[in-house]
């Protein structure tokens, strides 16, 4: 099944997202997540260097929030 007609606007919205992400990481390396030249261990740290990424999106976005707070 290729339709996306049963799910909501919110999950087509992210499905999209994800394959936008695929396909730029294609581009970029020339490989998917179906390649096998990476350990288990070079999987973690991947996934870490991403958490920490994204703690330090958190942390702006709550500075800001907070600077817009403090403004009104």
């Amino acid at each position: 099944m290729d339709s996306n007609e049963h799910y909501d606007s919110v999950v087509n919205a992210v499905v999209n997202k994800y394959k936008d992400r695929a396909n730029t990481g294609f581009n970029k390396y020339n490989t998917t997540l179906d390649r096998d030249d990476l350990t288990e261990l070079e999987w973690l740290n991947n996934l870490q260097d991403e958490l920490m990424d994204a703690s330090l999106y958190v942390q702006k976005l709550k500075q800001i929030i907070e600077k817009r707070k403090q403004s009104l």
